[in-house]
């Protein structure tokens, strides 16, 4: 994982350099990140639990998928690879872009694209990467969120309250 190569970009998401995944992070240097929240049938969002064993954020709820942009890709196929990757999802529905975030500490220096798909599960849980996943009701998760905050991760807190703001 340390030895993943990332895209570096500018304050305008365009690529000025590429570098080792410990270097990005530990530089702080601007990178890319795609989210994936995946929703039922009846409108339910599925959350995974962030393994201990990751380097940021361990432990804590977040979005369905996440994860690096590598070198040379670009966000929507990162999208693609991390559903496969992380809950074994091969045949999402359609990915629809909803919003990107720019670089913060709360996303970790991240230009974050959030994409929406539709899928029932079951899914296969990545167990170096998720330690637990559940399906819950988006009025459940507001009252979830606004009453214990620090149990979800910040990126998935500031995607939480922009989609909610836009839908």
């Amino acid at each position: 994982m340390s030895d993943d190569i990332f895209d570096i970009v500018n304050e305008r998401d365009e690529v000025i350099g590429q570098q080792l995944r410990r270097e990005v992070h530990s530089r702080g240097l601007k990178h890319r990140a795609a989210h994936i929240l995946v929703f039922n049938a009846v409108g339910d969002i599925f959350l995974q639990k962030r393994s201990m064993a990751k380097d940021n954020h361990p432990g804590v709820w977040d979005a369905s998928c996440s994860g690096h942009v590598d070198a040379g890709e670009d966000y929507l196929t990162a999208a693609r690879r991390e559903l496969v990757e992380e809950i074994g999802l091969r045949e999402p529905g359609p990915l629809e872009l909803l919003f990107k975030l720019t670089p913060s500490a709360e996303t970790g220096q991240e230009f974050i694209q959030v994409f929406r798909t539709r899928a029932e599960g079951p899914f296969t849980l990545h167990p170096q990467e998720i330690d637990d996943g559940r399906w819950i009701a988006p009025d459940a998760l507001d009252r979830w969120m606004a009453e214990r905050p620090e149990e979800f991760s910040p990126a998935f807190r500031i995607n939480w309250r922009t989609l909610r703001a836009i839908v």
